[in-house]
């Protein structure tokens, strides 16, 4: 083996990009606008998760799904009642067109002269050297990108019953009359409920005790509540115990409560997580530290290899693809700027948004997090239902949560059910960012009538506690 690899044809470059995606290409650019000379390898299709597969597909059905529900509800707003049929197959096509140009704009910008790309698995052979293709490569850094893709489930029967990820999922184009999905976390809930609006018959089965059972359970709880009106069946604390099929439906046996169950449907969603993407990469020969299935990072980026960097999903922190982003510009500074201080991301901005209807937004400290770390903390919220503009709006779902330190008001969490969160959650992660305090968001005018006054109503009661503690 090591005769035949000396027998290729070797490049040198001062930082290695494995992978093209949101994260891989933030390292190259950064990278690259240092003065490096940067490659990146990926064997394809070129795009990345996020483009391909994530965020863009995901939210541009979901949209489709949203206008249908308005539809439905013209009565309830005084517009003559019209009947709203679904075209998933044109839902789709409208999907990939746009889904094409976002791929196409990043596919040329990764074959930019400036990069010198690889369209090719890459392998390491040594913590310094990889393989792509017919070519060894040797790097003063490497950036490791490689995304993730659905996680595989050990569950009695379900291989042999069949299943869809959410990769087959976004490319269905024949309505399924009835579908039961497997899990309860931000990719459930939004293909649970964009398939929900538009014809199918759900149901949920979660794990947690919750939907969106990482972060605070009064989120998950709305967004059930919210889910009913959609007919959403949602059943959570299950223990999976056996799928069996039939040629035309599905069953999964499941614990709840004590109590063994089945449901049936036409089509299993198989939404139990995601694994980073390492199978055939050959981490062992990098000599890097691997702790369940993930790559272990520090602040700056770096594996227990100094000069390789682990970013994105592939990594042991929070995969979302603004994060990933910051994660590879963070690691390229750091690998093109050895004799300066090290870059870190401010995780105290952390932030994550689910695009169902309501929105979840959250950002900073969750309270489960707060009492975890024995962290003091003061809290308050206020509902949408109780906020003028939401109700001119119908859109009542939720709340606003704020999480703030006792002491000086230091906004620390931010959490949002209801109309537009993830737009709404920038003026409090803004807020965090400049360590301001529920005074602050006081003091800060709002317009009236509009949705983001409602945060002034949880900051005057944390105010009020603090006053009175």
């Amino acid at each position: 083996m090591s005769s035949q690899l000396s027998q290729r044809p070797e490049r040198r470059h001062d930082v290695v990009v494995i992978g093209g995606g949101s994260a891989g290409y933030a390292a190259a650019r950064t990278a690259r606008d240092a003065g490096a000379d940067v490659a990146i390898v990926d064997q394809g299709p070129l795009g990345g998760l996020c483009i391909l597969r994530g965020c863009m597909p995901t939210k541009t059905i979901l949209r489709s799904a949203e206008i249908m529900a308005l539809m439905k509800r013209a009565r309830e707003f005084g517009i003559a009642p019209v009947t709203v049929q679904a075209d998933l197959s044109a839902i789709v096509d409208r999907k990939n067109r746009l889904v094409q140009e976002f791929a196409d704009y990043r596919v040329a910008a990764l074959r930019d002269p400036k990069f010198t790309l690889y369209e090719s698995r890459a392998e390491f052979v040594s913590p310094h050297e990889i393989t792509a293709g017919a070519l060894r490569i040797r790097g003063g850094a490497f950036v490791i990108a490689t995304g993730s893709s659905a996680a595989q489930v050990a569950i009695p029967g379900l291989d042999e019953a069949g299943y869809l990820t959410s990769d087959e999922m976004l490319d269905v184009r024949r309505l399924p009359a009835s579908l039961l999905v497997l899990g309860g976390g931000l990719v459930a809930v939004e293909f649970a409920q964009f398939f929900a609006r538009i014809g199918t018959k759900v149901t949920m089965l979660q794990r947690g005790a919750t939907l969106l059972s990482d972060m605070d359970e009064d989120i998950g709880h709305a967004l059930a509540a919210a889910f009913q009106e959609d007919g959403i069946e949602v059943m959570t604390g299950v223990s999976f115990k056996q799928v069996t099929s039939t040629p035309s439906e599905k069953t999964v046996q499941f614990l709840q409560g004590g109590v063994m169950h089945t449901r049936s449907a036409e089509v299993i969603f198989q939404a139990l997580g995601r694994r980073p993407n390492l199978r055939g990469l050959n981490v062992e020969a990098a000599g890097v530290e691997v702790i369940d299935g993930r790559l272990t990072v520090g602040a700056d980026m770096r594996t227990s290899q100094p000069h390789i960097f682990a970013v994105g999903d592939v990594n042991d922190l929070t995969p979302i693809v603004h994060l990933a982003i910051q994660q590879g510009e963070t690691a390229a500074f750091n690998a093109t700027h050895p004799d300066q201080p090290a870059r870190v991301i401010d995780h105290r901005l952390d932030s994550e948004m689910v695009f169902t209807d309501p929105q979840v937004a959250v950002a900073g400290m969750s309270e489960r997090q707060c009492r975890a770390q024995s962290i003091p903390y003061v809290t308050a919220s206020y509902p949408f239902a109780d906020h003028g503009k939401a109700m001119c709006m119908g859109a009542t779902h939720g709340f606003v949560k704020l999480v703030c330190r006792p002491d000086t008001g230091e906004l620390i969490g931010a959490h949002i059910v209801g109309p537009e969160a993830a737009e709404l959650i920038h003026e409090l992660i803004a807020v965090m960012y400049f360590h301001g305090t529920a005074q602050d968001l006081l003091r800060i005018p709002h317009y009236h009538p509009t949705l983001a006054e409602i945060v002034t109503y949880p900051a005057e009661s944390i105010v009020e506690q603090m006053g009175r503690s």
